[in-house]
């Protein structure tokens, strides 16, 4: 009951935070965002085997992947109009549905018996419904994201049944993982587009950003930023990865033939709760580990923007997530396509 009014309180706390921060408003350009009547398809797969470096092979967070649809601009029904704009204010509105699929597994994966000082087992299922709002420099989000943890995510069924037809050997602990319960939690982040120069045909921008979500899934607030340089930086607000606060951005405008850049930068995060690590609230024989309030990530990569096509990867650098962690920084890469149509 102790942890429920924690929860409670500090998801209280940080909803308020979030909410005043994504309040502030930078006054928008003379100029109008490029309009977009198409719909944008991206699929996204996250998994230590995509990373560029190797030696953390299904551990922790081992595998996300996301099917995403975002609406052409300004399509919506007047009444989700009318709600994105008293959220968000003036700009230009789309609409996101996501569906996404996580898995967490302990260090060890070749156990049977349950790990009570290694991360738990974890599947997570979840739908996303975000409004969206932008103007030249830049991009609101505001969303609800809802399903399950627990055997009912398949997480079991999915990582397994793929090690199975690749000859890999299967993770034998599935067995323990956190029981099946409802999650839910609301989001809101603002991300700023900020040009700083040209040097010839070579753009440079940051794009320092603010989010956060509170519910019984996870509650967090996170700050950020990344610089980019390339060519067509106004042609999007930066990659978007799985469960970081900005699900739905995928959404983007080519104003070349063709747009590309490279990135890096950085994040903080303040967790007051994470159900993965901290388990069933509800069930006191629930696995949990004592998780890190202060969680920070490296991030570098590159995206490419052909016509309608978006090719995006993403290398990110993670320190500790919960006390007796193994390991310096885990890692992990992200691969994500997109099209119109």
């Amino acid at each position: 009951m102790g942890n429920l009014k924690c929860l409670s309180m500090s998801g209280f706390i940080l909803t308020t935070t979030i909410l005043s921060v994504a309040s502030l408003q930078l006054k928008p350009a003379k100029a109008t965002p490029k309009q977009d009547p198409y719909n944008t398809l991206t699929l996204q797969w996250e998994n230590d085997a995509a990373s560029t470096l190797s030696g953390t092979s299904d551990q922790y967070y081992t595998n996300g992947l996301r099917i995403g649809w975002t609406s052409p601009t300004d399509s919506l029904p007047e009444p989700i109009a009318n709600v994105n704009r008293f959220l968000l204010g003036d700009g230009m509105q789309r609409i996101h549905w996501g569906l996404q699929q996580m898995m967490y597994t302990p260090s060890d994966t070749r156990a049977y018996a349950r790990l009570p000082h290694d991360r738990p087992y974890a599947g997570v299922l979840l739908t996303t419904v975000n409004l969206i709002s932008d103007t030249d420099n830049t991009r609101s989000v505001f969303g609800i994201q809802a399903g399950v943890m627990g055997p009912a995510a398949l997480g079991r069924q999915v990582q397994n049944g793929f090690h199975s037809i690749i000859g890999d050997h299967k993770n034998n602990g599935w067995h323990n993982q956190l029981q099946n319960m409802p999650v839910f939690q609301v989001q809101m982040g603002r991300t700023w587009r900020f040009p700083v120069g040209k040097a010839g045909p070579i753009e440079f921008d940051f794009l320092p950003s603010a989010n956060g979500a509170a519910g019984n899934y996870k509650t967090y607030a996170q700050i950020g930023t990344i610089f980019r340089f390339g060519q067509g930086l106004d042609s999007d607000f930066g990659p978007s990865r799985i469960g970081s606060g900005n699900d739905g951005t995928d959404a983007y405008v080519g104003t070349k033939f063709v747009n590309w850049y490279l990135f890096g930068g950085v994040d903080g995060q303040a967790v007051a709760y994470n159900s993965t690590l901290q388990g069933n609230p509800t069930n006191s024989h629930s696995q949990h580990v004592s998780k890190k309030w202060d969680v920070g990530e490296i991030v570098a990569g590159a995206a490419v923007i052909v016509k309608g096509y978006k090719i995006a990867y993403t290398q990110t650098w993670q320190t500790q997530e919960f006390n007796g962690q193994r390991g310096g920084l885990f890692n992990y890469g992200s691969v994500s396509v997109s099209f119109k149509f």
